[in-house]
């Protein structure tokens, strides 16, 4: 079997969770238009078992949080778990932004990426909003710096040419073991992704500051041994401020209604059966600059 670890790196809101999920053929990352959606290192599995006439291949996708320019120490913690990943990993594949001109936020990580000594690909995304010229502009400019073994246009939101990059880095995959079981695509638990589910539901309904202040833990995850009964789930939401709290409920708890039935229903899609789902709004101020909240929440490693 060929198996590996692809680290996925990028600025923020470049469309990398997009383009995992497109490679697996399921959501397992959370997407949003609001940047810093990934918080976490998301582990995503994908397993052909008749790849090479049936001897078989893994890729082990980390999508990693966009890397930006921190402003709090929960931007710094963010940041070193995908400085850290692609350190470790067989592949490097960097998505950026067709639709916007190459920065200073690119440059940086082309210096990052200059000390490390994986094999690099990158994918030039959203291919279908740019021209030709657009294209070409942006493929010279990432040519010229000599680090990448291969570059292509993609769209993830369209899956324009995904198929094409996958089989390119099964190509990178070496001898190898299975790391996981051939039937599962995550290895991250179900509280974990019920978390994230949760969490994406407030980036696409509060206002531009808001989701990125708030935090969700789940109290309780009761999966009756009875298929016919529902799961019962407790979380809270944590966010910073006493206003940011009214905001999330909204007039009359509207909005956190809101939240909830958009989360229940991709969560009952996820479990296969029913969920009764409870959310709980709490304060914790400044948590997003508290070293030990950040890391008592698995946001820093350790």
């Amino acid at each position: 079997m060929k198996s590996g670890f692809i680290g996925i790196a990028g600025r923020p809101n470049v469309g990398k969770s997009t383009l995992m999920n497109k490679m697996l053929g399921e959501k397992i990352a959370i997407t949003s238009a609001k940047p810093q959606t990934t918080l976490n290192r998301i582990t995503g599995i994908y397993t052909d078992l008749g790849y090479d006439n049936g001897s078989g291949l893994q890729m082990v996708f980390l999508d990693t949080p966009g890397i930006h320019k921190p402003h709090n120490k929960l931007g710094q913690a963010i940041n070193e778990t995908a400085v850290n990943t692609l350190g470790s990993v067989d592949v490097v594949l960097l998505i950026v932004d067709g639709t916007l001109d190459f920065g200073r936020g690119d440059e940086a990580i082309i210096r990052l990426l200059e000390n490390t000594s994986a094999p690099k690909i990158l994918a030039i995304n959203k291919t279908d909003l740019i021209g030709p010229e657009k294209y070409l502009e942006l493929y010279n400019r990432y040519e010229s710096t000599g680090l990448f073994d291969d570059i292509y246009g993609v769209s993830a939101l369209k899956g324009d040419n995904i198929d094409m990059l996958r089989d390119r880095l099964a190509g990178y995959m070496n001898e190898g073991p299975m790391y996981y079981p051939d039937d599962i695509a995550t290895e991250d638990p179900a509280r974990f992704i019920v978390s994230e589910i949760i969490r994406e539901k407030l980036m696409n309904y509060l206002d531009d500051e808001v989701p990125h202040g708030v935090f969700v833990e789940i109290e309780s995850f009761t999966e009756p041994e009875d298929p016919r009964a529902a799961v019962e789930i407790s979380a809270v939401i944590y966010c910073e401020k006493k206003s940011h709290k009214g905001i999330i409920i909204g007039k009359g708890g509207s909005k956190l209604k809101g939240v909830g039935k958009a989360a229940r229903l991709e969560i009952e899609d996820l479990l296969g059966r029913k969920v009764f789902l409870s959310l709980f709004v709490k304060v914790k101020e400044g948590w997003r600059d508290s070293e030990k909240t950040i890391r008592s929440w698995g946001y820093k490693d350790e």
